[in-house]
């Protein structure tokens, strides 16, 4: 009753209409204002109740909450991976995305909207509104290097959009992939600034990198390892992330019904691995049996009839010089190729069927109508990274490795697609997917690499249904469309650093039926990916001639990228598919075009050109682990990435493990890295010690001890000498000095107890969404014949100790590097 009474009098003093609410700018407790937004935060708002004396008498008085300008709709931002332009049916493709198409039949379709031509780089200039070398992506992350336009770190002087719109009073969230962190801010320790949850992400969902197994991927839950594949075989990553992003969209419906959200959407696929449910890749049984030529003729037909290409545009002509024909193929090629696309399709249109449930959830809270849908089919072109006959394991691909058909045919085939493979498709479908554009995913000076199918919707405010653009843009023109739309104001300050200027324009007068056929406000684009390079300037567009294929993932490449190329030309305004190369014909123009690239490119920060490739993952950056020639755990530790982790590559080493064996002795995993497809383990099987490397899945290298170990301690070493001459990746493209034998032996207690020489060891990379692990393992195991995940080490882990001695450079060696770094100085100046 006294509580009552309490309550009671509290409601009198402070006025019962305040307690439950008013929306405005008075002195209640859910009052609202909208902020100018030019600096962010905005400055503290002076106390506006009334103290005196005693608080009887007084007034009390809460900070507004910010809001959003009225009006402004929820965000929806999707982006999928490694999709060529002629893929989804949207754009002309056979590969059925009823998601994709839904947006476009409600909005707008948009034909000339482009990426960078690579992961990171095109995330990166979607989320800032700045060009891809201005926020230090260049390159992928794991290819950074120590210059402004490379280093893999998006500036605080480059807010992302979610950070603006937090500012402003939205729920921000993302899901999916996040291939925007440093390699070397990605473990325990961070820092977490450069995290989803560091750029303005109050929520994240997903995992950290390039790509990741969507059966037993590297997953987060904002800055937290989680593990829900363990002891679920049907989990997959692609279904979990929409539960989860459904799951959030009600939420927030349900707790906040009127604050806007902002969520971006960025599923794996279809990056490989390619991992749809085995579901989804029986409808597709036989639907590629054509061959991509026929299909690239099938897609530009389809493009034509829907007019997301014009009637004159076309179909450029197949690279004879590159790649096969369907017809010339080997009937064993026909059906590993064929079981290649039909995985990939069931990726793909499973990607898109989860996407759909997302939207679904926006339709079934009532929200759909005023909810912007901006849904980008691809952050680059098709990929053709899976080699020219595919492959099983894309961690060989990246490793120079190569594994035959017929290998693939009778270990991989009934198996592709599942958590048994790593797997990518063949490069001809890659080009086929990318029609009627020339080249792939990496190659920025051409359209298959950059061109991306778009489709917005808004209902609320996009009237024009089934409406098609022609206008050129780019990625960077996202972050204004969205501050336009919404009434932010561009900020010149964000948490009190000075920002650079927006480099995108906005898109949004497209929206309007009238504004459908006028000419672009995105005047002029520079494009450059490890030194291919174009400039779009007011319809014409000047590119550079690839001079590596894109699936020669370690070919040699130039040192002068600057002078090494050939270039083309092309009208676009009449030449809709850069078909015909009018170089010859107009030297004046191409001269004026490249005299604009150059001075994009010393804006940008584009400089120095490199046109390296696979050297660039091995080029020494900052981590826990760098320099450091000795690493001591005491405990148990699990999901330490790889690029913070010691590596064993190219190096001799030792791994001594001090332990304890109980009297019934000890089984479980000590130590190891990487996984299924690539990496290493040291463990007990029943109290017997083994040391193995994974050879890229194609062979297991094994040292055991033929006798268990008896009760007690003991210590165990494994010692590998490597044989290679020097650390001649410091050589521009001389790889000679990596992936070379050693010899291994397996000590206990002092005495060697198994040895042998291995004849190649793994030049580049282990298997990537797998991580460094003591006491157990996470993610896959090296060898699924000795043990499943985790294998908890049951025995005591006293200490462990890895030792690296890193090989050094021959006098030889020192002079060549000498002289190169003279030269490069020379020519500098």
């Amino acid at each position: 009753m006294k509580l009552h009474f309490f309550l009671w009098a509290t409601l009198s003093l402070i006025g019962f209409t305040e307690l439950v609410g008013e929306d405005s700018r008075s002195n209640s407790l859910f009052s609202t204002r909208v902020v100018e937004g030019k600096i962010l935060p905005p400055p503290k708002m002076p106390f506006g109740g009334m103290i005196n004396l005693n608080a009887a008498q007084s007034k009390p008085w809460w900070p507004p909450t910010i809001v959003p300008p009225k009006e402004a709709p929820n965000i929806l931002l999707i982006i999928t991976d490694d999709v060529g332009f002629g893929a989804p049916s949207t754009f002309g493709g056979i590969i059925p995305t009823p998601a994709l198409d839904r947006i476009a039949a409600t909005g707008l379709r948009y034909t000339q909207f482009h990426s960078t031509a690579l992961c990171s780089p095109t995330r990166a200039a979607l989320i800032t509104g700045r060009n891809h070398h201005s926020v230090g992506t260049g390159v992928v992350i794991e290819q950074a290097t120590g210059f402004p336009g490379y280093d893999s770190i998006i500036g605080k002087d480059a807010a992302t959009i979610a950070e603006i719109l937090k500012q402003n009073g939205y729920a921000t969230a993302w899901f999916g992939k996040d291939h925007n962190t440093p390699t070397f801010a990605t473990s325990q320790v961070g820092p977490f600034d450069q995290w989803p949850i560091g750029l303005g992400f109050e929520y994240f969902f997903g995992f950290i990198g390039g790509d990741t197994s969507q059966w037993q991927p590297n997953l987060f839950r904002n800055t937290t390892a989680i593990y829900p594949y363990v002891g679920n075989p049907q989990w997959n990553l692609t279904t979990a992330m929409a539960d989860d992003a459904i799951k959030h969209i009600q939420m927030l419906h349900a707790l906040a019904p009127n604050k806007p959200f902002f969520i971006h959407y960025a599923p794996g696929g279809t990056h490989a691995p390619h991992h749809p449910t085995p579901e989804w890749i029986e409808k597709f049984k036989g639907k590629f049996d054509m061959g991509w030529n026929a299909m690239r003729d099938q897609i530009f037909a389809n493009q034509k009839r829907l007019g997301v290409i014009p009637p004159e545009a076309k179909l450029t002509p197949w690279p004879d010089d590159l790649l096969k024909h369907w017809d010339s193929l080997t009937q064993d090629e026909k059906k590993l190729f064929t079981r290649q696309a039909e995985v990939y399709a069931a990726y793909l249109a499973y990607t898109d069927y989860e996407i759909g449930r997302v939207i679904q959830a926006v339709e079934d809270i009532g929200q759909l109508d005023n909810t912007l849908v901006i849904y980008i089919s691809g952050d680059n072109g098709s990929s053709a990274e899976g080699s020219l006959i595919g492959t099983p394991n894309e961690i060989a691909s990246f490793n120079g490795a190569s594994i035959p058909v017929e290998v693939q045919l009778k270990e991989y085939y009934n198996i592709w697609g599942s958590d048994k493979t790593y797997p990518h498709m063949a490069v001809g479908w890659a080009w086929a997917f990318d029609t009627p554009f020339k080249w792939t995913k990496q190659i920025a000076s051409h359209f298959g690499g950059t061109r991306q199918g778009m489709a917005i919707s808004w209902p609320k405010r996009i009237k024009d249904a089934g409406g098609i653009r022609n206008q050129f843009h780019h990625v960077i023109d996202i972050v204004p469309t969205l501050l336009e739309v919404t009434g932010v104001e561009v900020p010149e300050s964000v948490n009190g650093v000075r920002q650079k200027p927006i480099e995108g324009v906005s898109l949004a007068y497209t929206f309007d039926k009238e504004n459908a056929d006028l000419p672009s406000t995105h005047k002029t684009q520079y494009f450059e990916i490890m030194s291919d390079r174009a400039i779009y300037h007011d319809g014409w567009v000047a590119a550079t001639t690839p001079l590596r294929a894109p699936w020669e993932l370690t070919h040699p490449t130039t040192e002068d990228p600057a002078n090494g190329y050939h270039w083309e030309l092309y009208n676009i305004s009449k030449d809709w598919t850069e078909y015909n190369d009018i170089a010859a014909s107009y030297p004046e123009k191409l001269k004026e075009l490249q005299d604009i690239l150059w001075d994009e490119i010393k804006k940008y920060q584009v400089l120095p050109l490199d046109a390296s490739v696979a050297s660039r993952l091995v080029t020494p950056r900052p981590s826990l682990s760098a320099g450091r020639t000795e690493f001591i755990f005491l405990a148990p530790v699990t999901g330490i990435p790889i690029g913070e982790a010691p590596s064993l590559l190219n190096t001799s080493y030792s791994v001594i493990a001090e332990i304890e064996v109980p009297e019934e002795g000890a089984e479980g995993v000590i130590a190891t890295q990487g996984g299924r497809f690539a990496g290493w383990g040291f463990y007990l099987l029943k109290s017997k010690p083994v040391f193995l490397w994974n050879l890229l899945n194609i062979k297991r290298m094994r040292w055991e001890a033929l006798k268990p170990l008896s009760p007690g301690k003991h210590t165990l070493e494994f010692k590998f000498k490597y044989h290679g001459e020097g650390k001649q990746t410091l050589l521009y493209n001389n790889f000679s000095g990596i992936g070379r034998r050693g010899t291994g032996w397996l000590k206990v207690d002092g005495k060697v107890v198994a040895k042998q020489r291995m004849w190649r060891t793994i030049p580049f990379v282990l298997q990537w969404d797998e991580t460094f692990d003591v006491g157990s393992d996470t993610g896959t195991p090296v060898d699924d014949q000795d043990y499943q995940v985790p294998f908890h080490f049951t025995g005591k882990l006293n200490r462990l100790t890895i030792k690296l001695d890193r090989p050094k450079l021959s006098e030889l060696e020192k002079r060549l590097l000498q002289w190169k770094e003279r030269r490069n100085n020379q020519a500098s100046e």
